[in-house]
Order: structure tokens, then sequence, then C-alpha cells
């Protein structure tokens, strides 16, 4: 028999105005039946609590249901919180604490911190540290299958919250908010996190706790931000809902992803902290670096590296399938329009984009007639790899950073498209993150390749796909299932959030005069050339 739900309300800011909070709770009680909980994130008390509070401390008033509130956010306040370590305040009404997890007779488990993000140590009463956060993270995650908590209180909002989401309006996501409170929500994965402080509502789409092909599913996160009781603007301050905790869930039913669910917003400061201990595992990575081995399909062992397995050999050169009609990239075709050829190596040339984005957008093409990166040989793969290595150095020298982006889907000869963008234009991160909320606005499911894989891992020869390579390494696949838009890469790198070019996103409005394509291709012939490793062999 399934679990009977909580019935519970959260609350942002009281700022002392109990009478208007309590006086809602009752009417919503009176309309919609009881609730087992309040719970109450951001300034419980204001400057003119004193004389309300009064009334509840003495018993003469008493909160309709159990009411569980954070600590102070400021030194004015300090001092109705008299033990540190929580406290019944009043009658139905309970201080948390600092930090810590509360447990319920239900198996709830909320997750607590309490002030906002101090900079220094000790932290004030009514601030927390990195150390706090450190402590409350370890005696958490020590836990014996420890798998997240069902409901995360904190004051600030998360730093970067809003990153792969829906807006959150006035609010910057990207400077409100604690760093703290966003490494604290992204090890603890809560079902829910409520914050406040901001004087605004902002529901955020769900987002998942784990990386597709790469972990095992884990329930998401949702984040709500209240706004304060009795604002005039009518913004919501009390939110409801329902949760069977997690403990007594089904595990299939806990995993289960909503259609609209997003990346993690905190990717990036789980990488940097995974970054910090890599060290301390890097014996165990070549135990795990595969995450999907398409060869255990085929029946055949694939060693992860070329020492073992005696018996192993490299791959042996396969002569690349003839094309069914003429083809515009088999070097050796007419079709190809030669003068764009601005590198030759042994396996692969260099191009200029015909209509590129930019004068030096460039194309990595096999010479031979290959249809996809998950095609190559062995040497052409070698090959591409160079190219690419040149190409980042070239374009580092030119205070610029390369996105290559493939498109496996209605083309037969393989391009790689390679797009250089200005260093101080926007970052790594802020081209990762444009790709991914422009695929999802478009339904179209992009997914982050883990570091030590590559794109044969996840595609099988003949597999329709979309791939993004970063610089970094970083790399974002879509298998393609059905329609797909055909200027994809192009667009987002044309959008306002990279190189802001929208009108440059078909390439066939780019088209130039053939004289302007060859002196483009002189031009960037000339400036590669010391970086070119065909030219020394």
């Amino acid at each position: 028999m399934a679990a009977a739900p909580l019935r519970v309300l959260a609350c942002g800011d009281v700022e002392g105005r109990l009478e208007a909070l309590f006086g809602r709770v009752r009417a919503i009680q009176s309309k919609s039946g009881p609730f087992d909980m309040l719970l109450c994130v951001g300034n419980f008390f204001g400057s003119t609590s004193e004389a309300e509070w009064a009334e509840y401390c003495t018993g003469t008033k008493k909160a309709p249901i159990p009411t569980y509130v954070l600590g102070a956010n400021d030194q004015e306040t300090v001092s109705y919180f008299p033990d540190v370590s929580g406290c019944e305040l009043a009658e139905n009404i309970t201080y948390l604490g600092r930090r810590g997890l509360y447990s319920g007779t239900s198996g709830l488990q909320i997750a607590y911190l309490s002030g906002t993000e101090s900079q220094y140590e000790p932290a004030p009463a009514y601030s927390f540290s990195a150390k706090d956060v450190a402590e409350l993270k370890a005696s958490l995650l020590s836990t014996p299958n420890f798998k997240g908590v069902d409901i995360l209180l904190t004051s600030p909002w998360p730093r970067d919250v809003g990153t792969f989401a829906n807006s959150a309006g006035e609010i910057d996501t990207k400077k409100c908010g604690s760093k703290l409170v966003s490494d604290l929500a992204a090890s603890l994965k809560p079902r829910y996190h409520f914050a406040a402080l901001e004087k605004a509502y902002y529901e955020r789409l769900p987002y998942r706790n784990h990386t597709v092909l790469q972990e095992t599913p884990k329930h998401v996160s949702r984040f709500i931000a209240l706004a304060d009781v009795g604002n005039t603007s009518k913004k919501k301050y009390l939110y409801a809902f329902s949760i069977v905790p997690m403990s007594l869930m089904d595990p299939a039913e806990l995993v289960k992803q909503p259609q609209d669910t997003t990346e993690n917003p905190y990717r990036k400061s789980q990488k940097e902290a995974q970054k910090s201990k890599a060290f301390l595992c890097a014996e165990e990575e070549s135990a795990c670096q595969f995450f999907f081995d398409l060869s255990k399909h085929q029946g055949k062992k694939r060693p992860s590296d070329g020492k073992e397995g005696g018996n192993y050999q490299p791959k042996q050169a396969k002569k690349p399938p003839q094309p069914s009609g003429p083809c515009w990239f088999c070097l050796a075709s007419p079709e190809v329009e030669k003068h764009l050829v601005v590198s030759i190596g042994t396996h692969c040339y260099l191009a200029l984009a015909k209509g590129g984005l930019l004068p030096d957008h460039v194309l990595i093409l096999p010479i031979g007639h290959y249809q996809s990166v998950v095609d190559l040989s062995s040497e052409v793969v070698e090959e591409v790899t160079k190219y690419k290595s040149a190409l980042k150095e070239f374009f580092r020298s030119k205070g610029k950073r390369y996105v290559l982006f493939e498109r496996n889907y209605k083309s037969q000869h393989l391009q790689l498209q390679v797009i250089p963008v200005p260093l101080d234009r926007c970052t790594a991160e802020d081209i990762k993150e444009s790709f991914i909320a422009q695929a999802q606005k478009q339904k179209i499911e992009l997914l982050e390749i883990p570091e030590h894989s590559d794109i044969t891992q996840v595609a099988r020869s003949g597999t329709p796909y979309f791939y993004v390579e970063l610089d970094t390494g970083e790399k974002l696949f879509h298998r393609i299932r059905g329609p797909f838009p055909l200027h994809f890469g192009r667009a987002v790198l044309a959008s306002e959030a990279v190189l802001a070019i929208p009108h440059r996103a078909d390439w066939r409005r780019c088209e130039a005069e053939r004289a302007e394509e060859a002196a483009q291709a002189r031009a960037f012939r000339r400036d590669f050339q010391p970086f070119d490793f065909a030219l020394r062999a």
C-alpha cells in the first residue's frame, strides 16, 4: 500500500507579519483541508515584530499548524533566536537551528541552513561560512546509501539557479544569491529547495541530478523562491504541495523525469569541485572511463587501452566507401571548389566554409569519402585530431576559441564545422549553455558526453546525429530520430548570446563572389602557415 503524502506549506519572508500569515493559513485550511506543517524561509522577524510576537510568546495567540523557521539574516533579529542549535520559540513555532537535518516521524528529511553567506571565519551569528556548508555536507553525505534529501531550506537563493531554465524575471541569477548554497544544493540533491530574501516569486523548471548516459537516473530537484508576506504586488508567498518521503517511495516512481526537466544548473561548480579532488581517483580512471562500449554488442572484448590484451591489433586502414554520385567534398571530385582549400594533409584537408559565418569559418574534411566521424579509420581520426590541435593553437593566437560541430543528417560527406569565437565575447560555458538552452526550446535532447569518452561510444555507423565539441574538450550529442533543423548549429552560434549575427544563420544568405572567397582563403592560408603541420611533413 502506497504511503499517504504529507501536505506542506512553504512561506517566504514573513517580516513579522504573523497575523497576515496565519490568517492566510487558516483560510487555506478551511477551504482545502488540514496541512501537516508550515516551513518559513527568509526573514521571519521584522523591525516591528515585538508587540505582535509577544502575544505568541505568552500563549495569547497560537500558530494554527506546526511552523518551522530559519534563523536571523541580520544583527537586529539575532536576539529572537536564543539557542543556535534550535529551540521552540512559541507554541507550534520552532527554530530549526543554524544548520542540520530535521527528520520527522513521517520519515521526511528536511535539510536547513540559516543566515546569509559570510566570507569570514568565524561567521557572525546571522551568517554561514564555507566551513558550515562543508560540515553540513559531510554529515549528510556520509550517511549510508545517501540519495538526497526531501527538502532544503535556505534564505538566500543559490547562485546560477537560472542556468538552462525559464526566466527569473528581474532577478539576475548569475549575480544574485550564494555560491555556497549552490554547492550545497548540488551535493544534497533536494527534491524541493525553498529560498526567499529577493521579494520575488520564481518556480524554476525541474532539473536532473544525474548525467544522462553516464550515471543511473536520479530524482529531479525543484527550486521555488517565495516573495514576502502581504506584498502589495500580490506576488506568491505561500506554496502548497504534497510529498511522500523519499525513503517510502517506489524507486522507479522516485526517478521519473518530467517532460520539462532541464540540465543541472550547478554542473560547472560540481565539475570544479571534482577537478580539485581528481588526483584522489586518478588510479580508478581507467576502470570507469567507458560508459557505453558498443563493441560489447558485437561479441568482442574491447581493451581500455592499447597495452591490454596480448592479441590486440590496431584498427586496420580501410578503403573509404565510394560516393553513390557526385560529391562536393571528396578532394578528387571535380565538384570541389578548390579555391577554398587552405591546407592539405595525408588523409584530411581544410577548406573555408562556403557562405561561412565568419571569414575564418573553416571545415575539416576527409580527403576520401566518409559520411561521419563514426565511420573514420584510425589514421584519418589521428589527422583530424592534429588539425583540431593546430586550429586551437592558431585561433588562440588570434584571441579566439573554436567551436566544432557535425550534423550527420541529410549529408553524405563528413564536414566538421569549426567556428572561432572571440575570447572576450563569451566563455566556453556560455557557449555550451546557449546550445543547451536553444535545444530545450526546440525540444531537442542535447546530452553531454563524458570527458574521457568519444562519439564512437555513443553512435553506430549510419546513426543520424548532431554533435558539438568545445576547445575545452567538452562534448554535446543529440541522436536524431525525426525532423531536425538543418541550420541549428549555425543558428546557435549566430545568436545574440554568442556571435550576435543572427542574419547569417543560413549559409545561402552569406555567399560571396568567387574572387572574395579566394582572397579570404589566401589570407587564412598565409596566417595559418606557422601552425600547419601538413607543411612540415
